[in-house]
């Protein structure tokens, strides 16, 4: 029996979307988490800095492995953009608070 191309190319789309959500929506929430972690860490600025990229990494991977344990690509994109949002209103909130700070 033959396989049907359009069964196989949705395939490969949905592991391609996964690995864009992987690389691209981990380096995202990688990143947003670290900017959070950054400005809400109550220390001189280049160790809050450092100690907020620490955690990044164990992030991305996490958000790897997840891009590939949900069951559907959607729900990857969903449980990755979803913090994804939430972090960048964080960091749009905190952002004036910030820069007040240091004036």
């Amino acid at each position: 029996m033959k396989k049907r191309s359009g069964s196989s190319m949705l395939a490969k789309l949905g592991v391609a979307s996964r690995w864009a959500a992987a690389i691209g929506g981990g380096y995202a929430l990688a990143a947003l988490s670290s900017v959070v972690l950054a400005l809400t860490l109550t220390l001189p600025r280049e160790e809050a800095v450092m100690a907020a990229s620490m955690p990044a990494f164990l992030i991305f991977a996490a958000a790897v492995v997840w891009a590939f344990c949900a069951r559907t690509a959607w729900l990857a994109w969903a449980g990755i953009g979803g913090p994804v949002l939430i972090l960048a209103a964080a960091v749009w909130w905190l952002k004036p608070v910030v820069i007040a700070a240091a004036v």
